[in-house]
């Protein structure tokens, strides 16, 4: 079974709004899945992404491969935290 990191799409027509799962590549965009990890709003100003980021690297570290998307926003929070993270901390 190869594990998948990816979006699944909701919300209404005109309105997206994604769910990222992590489900078995074999199923369905929209269908069965194993985890709800995260969250991805694109129509927010600045877009809305939050993940649950123990469990995210749990299923990394288990071998779940991420969607290129999936990655790309994993990335870019990955940076955000440690750039807030940098500026917490005194000199």
């Amino acid at each position: 079974m190869s594990v998948r990191m990816r979006l699944a799409r909701a919300g209404a027509k005109k309105a997206p709004f994604y769910r990222v799962v992590v489900a078995n590549s074999r199923n369905a965009r929209d269908g069965r899945f194993i985890e709800h990890v995260g969250v991805y709003d694109p129509t927010r100003n600045p877009a809305e992404v939050r993940f649950k980021m123990d469990r995210v690297e749990y299923w990394l570290s288990q071998g779940a491969q991420p969607s290129d998307t999936v990655a790309q926003l994993i990335n870019k929070t990955r940076a955000q935290t440690d750039t807030k993270a940098g500026a917490a901390k005194p000199a």
